[in-house]
């Protein structure tokens, strides 16, 4: 590809129409059952279209437009189309609730927002008289709406035929806009998770994203032919770095799932090369296969059991740097055609290249899992401050315990305290209308104060402990990492996700979530009748089940870690009760405060606890539940 200097994100589109015009597949989409692209031209010019179709709907320069719908081509389009103008886009994750909605339409005084369907034009029109900064709403999918007469709705197409008919009039009209685009200028607001409180918008720049996919390209390069499968959120700095500035910068096709339902299917239809995923995604995958092979047939079963063996000795092989014996080698290949390549395939991980794990740290149980059936699965370690990639393994150089070294251009260093900083092109330009918070996050001298705690190896590479906030100490003084000790819980394919609790308190003990989908086919497998997910995990059975699995995973821990008692609880967690973030994060303070009750109760002698808890829907309705919980201690290991 030309490597010319362009220093905006719409400018690399209009490179990348201009070298492979209709030749090349830009995007796809399924749509009932069937794929469909568009090229880098159409791409393109859809982008000029809608941009244009904005400043006929009165776009002011600074002008920001908030997305709010599942993963598409209108949903790139949008973003292209306003930082065309100079403006910024503001993601919302299509699940929030109204509350999220609101506050994010109106903190970051968005002047358009484009939804994608008639569900979220309702949630819009339901709090449109809080954000009447709005100018317009651009509805991409009308059907079911004929009946809408607001005068704030446009249907997207409807913009398009404004933009069409100003580009004929002024056909210069965009590359004079675009022109006038700079590399400082706000391309994105992002909002973080929130884990402890509102979101914050942090501010990334054209320059921020340019340089951290360049950057990130030096280690782990990306070519026109591959191909992507954008279905996490698009309000996730990790699939922005993927789905928009990967796609712009190499020309990699950007495939959108037809529906969350599908996705498995999608995958496995594209085989893509190039796959970043948090370790949630990669925990389930996890547990699904060993959930499967339990249910196989028996020959499938002895596969599984003898052909693992040799895959983990080959992962420890190639983490160590060993190079292994013919024997090993000839064993290793005969469990590829037997078990490993069918196993790839039905993932849809095949043509696997680069492929990542990012968000928070993946324990080494799932790590390894993957490395066993041959999958070059490497660390990576960012914050939206810091435009998600900031350090990374190298496919020489991947460890375990390690979420690997510094990118280029970024520099890393581990203050007194223990806290890691960061600094480069890559930090972003602040938080957006919050100036306290940027100074406490971003220093005089350019470092990113991340608010976790890591140290360096030997090798430079960075280990990544915790959250600082979030390192405990037992009331005896013993320190202990919440998130090392869940994400090796997580590797039971029958815990969906757990909190570690024990600060100050004479023992660590968890509350546990159950993964429904596996316990429930356990439960069917041995006759076990239920009726709800808290029926389910209120049975003397699963509490004997989980006790055995925290039991065995004990025994990899150091005694002061290990599990000593532990509840399951009645309900998932959920992002529309505030209990996780959007990107499936624990907000272990709002947890602990919700549950206190159980938490209490884990350190009192006693077996059981009546519990009532308020459940909240999307739209805002919720109800009361009320439910005894049982509290067993896990036994140790003789």
């Amino acid at each position: 590809m030309n490597t010319e200097t362009i220093k905006t994100l719409p400018g690399l589109l209009k490179r990348n129409a201009r070298e492979f015009g209709t030749q090349k597949a830009a995007l796809r989409e399924k749509e009932f059952g069937i794929w469909q692209s568009a090229s880098w031209q159409d791409y393109f010019d859809r982008v000029r279209f809608l941009a244009l179709g904005l400043l006929q709907l009165g776009y002011t320069p600074g002008d920001k437009l908030s997305v709010i719908g599942d993963n598409r081509p209108e949903w790139l389009y949008s973003e292209l189309a306003i930082q065309a103008l100079g403006g910024a886009v503001v993601g919302i994750y299509p699940d929030s609730h109204l509350e999220q909605v609101q506050y994010i339409i109106d903190h970051s005084d968005s002047a358009f927002v484009m939804v994608e369907d008639q569900e979220q034009t309702d949630k819009i029109l339901n709090m449109i008289d809080e954000i009447p900064k709005i100018k317009k709403v651009i509805v991409d999918d009308m059907k079911g709406m004929r009946s809408y007469s607001h005068s704030v709705l446009i249907p997207f197409k409807e913009v398009l035929d404004l933009g069409r008919e100003a580009d004929r009039k002024d056909p210069r009209l965009f590359d004079r806009m675009l022109d006038q685009v700079g590399e400082e200028d706000v391309a994105m607001i992002l909002y973080t998770s929130g884990t402890t409180g509102q979101p914050k918008g942090v501010m990334l720049t054209h320059r921020n994203m340019i340089r951290m996919i360049a950057n990130f390209d030096q280690v782990d390069p990306a070519y026109p032919a591959d191909n992507h499968v954008s279905f996490l959120p698009l309000p996730w700095v990790g699939e922005q770095a993927t789905a928009v500035a990967w796609n712009l910068f190499k020309g990699v096709t950007i495939n959108f799932p037809e529906k969350v339902e599908t996705v498995s299917a999608d995958i496995r239809d594209i085989g893509p090369n190039l796959l970043l995923a948090p370790p949630r995604h990669w925990e389930k995958m996890c547990s699904d296969i060993q959930v499967k092979i339990q249910d196989a047939a028996w020959f499938k079963r002895f596969l599984y059991k003898r052909c693992m063996p040799v895959g983990y000795r080959m992962a420890a092989y190639r983490l160590q740097g060993v190079r292994p014996g013919t024997l090993m080698t000839l064993l290793d290949k005969i469990c590829y055609l037997l078990l490993f390549r069918a196993l790839k395939n039905y993932l849809g991980l095949t043509n696997l290249r680069n492929v990542y794990t990012g968000g928070a740290p993946i324990g080494p149980e799932v790590f390894n899992f993957f490395m066993a059936l041959g999958i070059n699965i490497k660390q990576l370690y960012g914050q939206t401050e810091v435009t998600g990639l900031a350090v990374g393994h190298r496919n020489d150089g991947v460890k375990l315990n390690t979420v690997g070294s510094p990118m280029p251009e970024v520099e890393l260093q581990i203050s007194d305290a223990g806290e890691i900083l960061i600094r480069g092109p890559i930090v972003f330009k602040g938080y957006y209308q919050n100036e306290e918070a940027t100074r406490k996050t971003l220093d005089a001298e350019g470092w990113v104060h991340t608010g976790d705690e890591g140290i360096l190896d030997e090798d430079g590479q960075l280990i990544m402990i915790d959250r600082q906030k979030d390192v405990m100490r037992l009331g005896d003084g013993s320190k202990f990492s919440p998130q090392l000790i869940e994400n090796k819980l997580k590797f039971s394919p029958y815990i969906n996700e757990a909190m570690v609790v024990g600060k100050d308190l004479p023992y660590i003990a968890a509350l546990i979530i159950m993964d429904m989908g596996n316990m429930g086919k356990w439960a069917e497998n041995h006759k076990l009748t239920f009726t709800t997910y808290t029926d389910l995990s209120q049975k003397p059975e699963v509490y004997d089940l989980i006790a055995e699995e925290i039991r065995r995973i004990n025994q990899s821990l150091p005694k002061v870690a290990r599990v000593k008692r532990f509840v399951m609880l009645y309900k998932e967690l959920d992002a529309d009760d505030d209990e996780m973030t959007r990107t499936r994060k624990l907000r272990r303070g709002f947890v602990a405060e919700r549950y206190a009750n159980l938490i209490r109760a884990l350190y009192e002698d006693r077996e059981e606890l009546a519990v009532e808890s308020e459940i909240r829907y999307q739209d805002g309705t919720g109800f009361t539940m009320k439910t005894q919980v049982r509290i067993k201690e896990v036994q140790e290991t003789p």
